[in-house]
């Protein structure tokens, strides 16, 4: 009997229906054609390469590149009855001779292998001896220069085409802008395969960005008004900040771990168990973690230092409201983050057209971070969505800039006046020094510089200290100065600059608020506070069904049903087992595995 993919997707996976161009993707591969696929976060890209692997001849091989990625995949496919197994450096000897028989053997739909595994000789002289269905580049960005989590061992995947030029291959990720994918067409020979890429907006995500006061009050108020039982991903930018921050958030009673490559493997692997496994864990971590994570319900994603680029924010954001339920992208940044990531860019090894590229990058992530128009908007337009919204360009109704329109002012005299000081004092100076300067402190640096003596001296003592801060973080933030990291932060004048000294131009500046709490009905919830109160018993008494079974077979919860297929329990109450196939999420495999358990729940609280 031939199986159809849609057979694979209801018997195997338990879905009634595709989304987006999940079918058109997968008769693409079935055909032994190429393509590139662009889909976001959640968007189901695995199942575009898991059912093509299912029905062709041989065995998918699934390049991924993060160990945890791989675990995670092969527990939920193995779950749904898949023949799936990985091939990496945390299996022992003994285990990877048992996989490698198993390959040889035909046993296999689906392996796993990381890059560094593939380029090796023995490995490509292995898989010619092999059918082989299709080979699939997850997280295909790393193979970019110039992406955010660029992998040396990617560049060496261009030996799949020169290998297996008849082999399908599918490149995927949810992160990429016009020239990355450029450069991953070129770079995995896919340059007239056929793109597929999806819409990228995540309308359950709600984007808010606030400028420093006080971090960490600011995110305990966040955590404690909108998330206090909630499971969610805070990055920070160095390695001590995210050790402090995890320890002072349990110190204020909520359950965080740190996650940062000076850990050791094993309390890394530890802490993200615990994330994946139970409920209502915060994890503390630089942007070492998080890639392929498929917990399902993050429901916030917190940035206390800026990320370097649009595309980083985008992926990391990405990893909340996986089930589609509402979450928060969270984040506060200061005019020092911006000066930091410059001095950090500008010391880097790299040639200048990887700087440039560098600095372009973080001007359009500064740039999110000052509009006073939608964000969603411009995060969209940035990746070229052409596909956004259906409320207009101009409003989404789920960030921060919309729900809270962010009052301006006419800030171009006291732009000038900025940059004006600047120009005087030799462009060699910081923030601090500057405002100085322009309030006319009574500064022994400042006499021994003769700048009492310049005109900028004392013309700012219409603003306080924190209002011309302000003044320069958007001045930076919009590339009318720039950092210069051999002065310790020194700043100075840009080309852009001209035309506002010579008062051709004007400039709005946004007024710096106190944060606001957003409008209640926008505020992220928790699966159990949607849940009615008269189904919560039997809500809870199926998540413990749930936990127990995942404990068991040692897997995280999700693996074994996504709190979806919980509310659709709670909503249909299913009491035979044909009833249960109906509920999403359920295949066959997962009805002859867990029916039994569940059903007898229901029952129960049925009587």
């Amino acid at each position: 009997m031939k199986f159809t993919p849609e057979q694979i997707l209801k018997d195997t996976f338990g879905y009634e229906h595709f989304r987006g161009p999940q079918s058109e993707i997968i008769e693409e591969v079935m055909a032994g054609r190429h393509c590139l696929v662009l889909m976001p976060t959640g968007g189901g890209k695995s199942l575009c390469y898991q059912i093509p692997s299912l029905l062709r001849p041989g065995v998918g091989i699934v390049v991924s590149p993060l160990i945890a990625l791989m675990q995670d995949q092969v527990d939920a496919l193995q779950q749904l009855g898949v023949r799936a197994s990985f091939l990496n450096s945390s299996l022992t000897p003994e285990a990877q001779r048992a996989v490698l028989r198993d390959l040889r053997e035909g046993n296999l739909d689906l392996l796993y292998v990381a890059p560094e595994r593939l380029n090796q000789e023995a490995t490509i002289e292995l898989l010619h001896s092999i059918p082989i269905a299709l080979f699939a580049i997850d997280e295909a960005h790393c193979v970019s220069q110039w992406g955010h989590d660029f992998r040396v061992d990617y560049l060496q995947l261009s030996l799949l085409e020169q290998h297996f030029p008849e082999v399908p291959r599918i490149a995927l990720t949810a992160t990429a802008d016009a020239n990355t994918r450029a450069e991953i067409a070129e770079r995995l020979g896919l340059v007239d395969a056929r793109h597929f890429v999806s819409g990228f907006d995540r309308p359950n995500i709600q984007y808010r960005i606030t400028q420093k006061q006080n971090p960490r009050q600011q995110l305990l108020r966040f955590l404690r008004r909108e998330h206090e039982n909630d499971a969610g991903i805070v990055y920070c930018l160095s390695r001590k900040k995210v050790d402090d921050t995890a320890a002072w958030l349990e110190e204020q009673g909520f359950t965080a771990v740190p996650y940062h490559a000076g850990l050791s493997p094993e309390v890394r692997q530890r802490n993200q168990q615990r994330f994946l496994r139970e409920d209502g864990v915060i994890v503390v971590a630089t942007i070492a973690f998080g890639m392929g994570i498929d917990k399902p319900d993050v429901r916030f994603i917190v940035h206390l230092d800026l990320p370097k680029s649009l595309e980083a924010y985008y992926q990391e954001t990405g990893r909340a409201g996986r089930d589609g339920e509402p979450a928060t992208a969270w984040m506060v940044y200061g005019l020092q983050d911006v000066i930091m990531l410059r001095q950090m860019m500008d010391g880097s090894q790299g040639n200048e057209k990887f700087k440039r590229i560098e600095r372009a990058k973080l001007d359009a992530m500064l740039g999110l971070c000052e509009i006073t128009t939608c964000r969603r908007q411009a995060l969209l337009h940035y990746f070229g969505d052409s596909q956004f919204g259906e409320t207009g360009p101009d409003f989404c109704g789920n960030c921060d800039a919309c729900l809270n329109p962010v009052p301006t002012w006419d800030g171009t005299l006291a732009a000038r006046k900025a940059l004006s000081c600047v120009y005087r004092t030799g462009q060699r100076f910081g923030v601090n020094y500057l405002i100085d300067v322009l309030l006319g402190a009574d500064s022994d640096k400042i006499f021994q510089n003769n700048h009492h003596q310049i005109s900028t001296y004392g013309i700012g003592k219409e603003l306080e200290g924190n209002a011309w801060r302000s003044v320069f973080r958007q001045l930076v933030a919009r590339g009318y100065l720039s950092v210069d990291h051999a002065t310790y932060g020194g700043l100075h004048l840009s080309e852009k600059s001209r035309a506002l000294l010579k008062g051709e131009e004007s400039i709005a500046l946004r007024i710096d608020v106190q944060e606001v709490v957003v409008k209640a009905e926008k505020k992220s919830r928790s699966s159990t506070q949607i849940v009615a109160d008269a189904d919560k018993a039997l809500w809870e008494a199926l998540r413990r069904c749930r936990k127990s079974l995942a404990d068991d077979n040692d897997v995280p919860p999700y693996v074994i049903f996504h709190d979806a297929s919980l509310m659709d329990m709670v909503h249909y109450r299913p009491l035979t087992e044909q009833q249960f196939l109906g509920i999403s999420g359920v295949g066959q495999s997962k009805l002859d595995k867990y029916g039994a358990a569940f059903l007898d729940v229901i029952r129960e609280h049925e009587a």
